[in-house]
This record gives structure tokens, C-alpha cells and sequence, in this order.
């Protein structure tokens, strides 16, 4: 499956980030198949090729959430952005558990 999404560039604390598409499975470090812009997060500064973004998704090409996200911020495609971090299950279980604990506790008092 091809996969748009991100791929860090620069020095220490000075990243920038290069806008490819390639395999999904391929490493990011590796040879991708296109590059289809820049994004500077330093100075706020973006620079993407909008027929070739458009291309990718049209043959069935996949956004990454943060490519999305980023792609949303600069109006290239249209839509939300979407959650990169999610909760863990594990953790979900334990807010569902405080809840009913939670719910008993305040009738006795």
C-alpha cells in the first residue's frame, strides 16, 4: 500500500520535513517513490506540489495522520485533522473502572 507521509530532515533540534510517497513497508530512510514538497515547522514555511498530492490519493494512495494534519493546516485538501495520539486500551479500561467507583461513592456521602 503507498503511504504520503513525512520524512525528517536537518540537524539536531532544527527539523525539517520532506513531503514523499512510497510503500508503506519500505523504510522511511530509505528510497521513496516520489517527493512531493517540504515543510519547514521552524519557520512556519510549506512548499507542496497540489496536482501531485491529488494524483497519489486519486490512484489510492493513503495520508499518514500527521501528513494529513499538516496537509489540512496549509489548505491543500479539505477535511479535519485527525487525532495522532490516541489512548491507549489499557488506560480506558481503568477510566471506566474509576467511574462506577466513583458513581457509588458519592450517594453515601
Amino acid at each position: 500500500m503507498l503511504m504520503i507521509r513525512l520524512q525528517r530532515r536537518g540537524k539536531k533540534h532544527q527539523a525539517t520535513f520532506r513531503l514523499v510517497v512510497g510503500e508503506k513497508r519500505s523504510k522511511l530512510k530509505g528510497e521513496q517513490l516520489e517527493e512531493l514538497g517540504w515543510f519547514d515547522p521552524n519557520q512556519n514555511k510549506s512548499s507542496f506540489n497540489k496536482e501531485r498530492i491529488s494524483y497519489w490519493l486519486g490512484v489510492g494512495a493513503k495520508l499518514s495522520v500527521t501528513a494529513n494534519n499538516v496537509l489540512v493546516d496549509a489548505k491543500v485538501i479539505n477535511g479535519k485533522k485527525l487525532a495522532a495520539h490516541k489512548n491507549s486500551k489499557k488506560k480506558e479500561g481503568e477510566k471506566e473502572a474509576a467511574k462506577p467507583a466513583e458513581a457509588a461513592a458519592a450517594p453515601a456521602a
